[in-house]
């Protein structure tokens, strides 16, 4: 049947995987870059890193097969909501804008009274946030006019690799759905908002279905890879689409949840449904709507998950130990961090609050607390972040059944034992951690026809033995976020009120 690679361009690094037709890993590459940080708040990346870092990770995870010939189709995924500008010739205007950027906010607020904040919600079944492409591509309109005149199209960044791979300029619904310029219902660019953002629809790609055929590897990048050109490349998808798939997730029944830098819950749905407070997203999957095929995912997302520790050691510790050392240490401290909450809000936050000014901050910090105890307040109050934003889902009658588990947190039992606690659900952790690299390799199998894309998901993921919560610190966990989030109401009322 052959092998296929799956690519992942990640917010800090590209993955790769090779695998065969059972799933199996038969190779891995990765290869990082860096972010660019011209002024604060602006955060960038240079495509053309971008591409020599894919190319380096694709020649990693080829490097111990025979024959390259029997790969028989390449599938991608990648960071959402960026923005790639090319000019007429298909040339780098400049760097791609990313999502951590913050320098449209003030565009966001005019995005949402110009569409209006439900209609908005209503059309694409997402609040919109600075460094989504619709808030980036109308600070270019406003603060850069002439850059931006130059415009012959505008692209997400998984899809300017897949240009370079192919010269094919697409997109698809499930990326699509993160620039916030995609009607959700329709699966394609809405007129609406294009219309009243004054956004030609020539400046953006076709949509078509994340499994279609793109296109085929050029010969010249074959060349450079040492494999054969002509490989069929698909279409493929947003990275948290594709770790749905990778993670064996393709109905409600189960909630991914990922900690990695920013945090995540994700859960499929059948139908189109949003949050008319614009509290959580409402994204197009990888599956076309069908009676088998969940055509949506409902995501919460808190930004600075393992952020905030990785702040705890590297800024407050300044101290070059690894996470196990630290996960150690706070093993050693009770629940409840004698009396220490922390509020992970060190960029602002997402889901529940959308707050772009909702700051980070250490409660009830005493002299009697030490390095365990603020460890495990950070790990705590990242989990409490998350289920904070898991309590909408609740709330709209939702009841996934356990969990599974992904990101680098995720192979922490502390963190992972914390998760079961507080969420009162049984928690599965995936064995293996590039999954959203493995939903683009599933891509790539099913998009040619080997198999059906739901059957195999479920088929190729592979977990741990499953954690379930101890019901007293469950009962013990609930009354610290009680504390977690009336103290926060209070402040934020406090600060309002000013």
């Amino acid at each position: 049947m052959g092998n296929l690679l799956g690519i992942d361009l990640g917010t800090s690094r590209v993955k790769v995987l090779l695998v065969d037709e059972k799933g199996d890993i038969l190779g891995q590459g990765d290869q990082g870059y860096p972010f660019l940080t011209p002024q604060p708040g602006w955060v960038e990346q240079d495509p053309h890193l971008w591409w020599s870092a894919t190319l380096k990770a694709v020649r990693q995870a080829l490097a111990g097969l025979e024959d390259t010939s029997s790969i028989a189709g390449i599938g991608l995924c990648g960071q959402m909501h960026g923005t790639v500008f090319l000019d007429d010739r298909n040339e780098l205007l400049g760097p791609a804008v990313i999502w951590p950027d913050q320098r449209s906010s003030r565009q966001v607020e005019e995005i949402s009274s110009l569409v209006g904040r439900e209609r908005l919600v209503e059309i694409t079944g997402s609040p919109l946030a600075a460094g989504f492409q619709a808030a980036t591509i109308r600070w270019f309109q406003q603060e850069k006019a002439g850059f931006f005149n130059q415009a012959g199209k505008v692209l997400l960044p998984k899809d300017y690799l897949r240009w370079r791979m192919t010269g094919i300029l697409c997109s698809e619904p499930s990326d699509g759905a993160g620039s916030l310029l995609l009607n959700g219902r329709t699966r394609d660019w809405s007129a609406e908002i294009l219309a009243k953002l004054d956004i030609d629809p020539d400046l953006l790609p076709r949509i078509q279905p994340s499994l279609n055929l793109a296109g085929k590897l050029v010969h010249n990048v074959g060349r450079e890879l040492g494999i054969p050109g002509g490989i069929p490349v698909i279409t493929g998808a947003a990275d948290t689409a594709s770790s749905l798939l990778g993670a064996g997730i393709t109905s409600a029944k189960d909630l991914l949840l990922t900690i990695s830098t920013g945090g995540q819950l994700i859960l499929p749905f059948y139908e189109f449904t949003v949050d008319r407070f614009g509290r959580m997203h409402t994204f197009c999957s990888t599956l076309e709507p069908g009676p088998r095929q969940a055509g949506w995912y409902r995501m919460s997302a808190t930004l600075s998950a393992g952020q905030s520790l990785r702040w705890l050691r590297e800024e407050i510790f300044k101290e070059g130990v690894d996470y196990d050392h630290l996960t150690a240490a706070a093993e050693e401290a009770a629940i409840g961090a004698e009396g220490l909450i922390f509020w992970p809000y060190l960029l602002g936050e997402r889901s529940p609050l959308m707050d772009p000014q909702a700051r980070g901050m250490f409660i009830g910090l005493t002299t009697r607390h030490g390095k365990k105890e603020m460890v495990r307040s950070v790990m705590e109050g990242v989990i409490f972040s998350l289920y904070d934003a898991y309590r909408l889902m609740i709330e709209a009658h939702i009841h996934p059944e356990r969990i599974i588990l992904s990101g680098g947190g995720g192979r922490s039992q502390l963190w992972s034992q914390m998760v079961a606690d507080i969420f009162g659900l049984p928690v599965v952790r995936l064995q293996i951690g590039e999954q959203s690299a493995l939903g683009a390799a599933m891509m790539a199998g099913a998009g040619i026809g080997l198999y059906d894309i739901v059957e195999t998901s479920q088929r190729w993921a592979k977990y741990e033995t499953e954690i379930d919560p101890d019901l007293i610190n469950e009962a013990r966990y609930h009354q610290i976020f009680a504390m977690y989030r009336s103290i926060y109401q209070q402040i934020k009322a406090n600060t309002t009120s000013q």
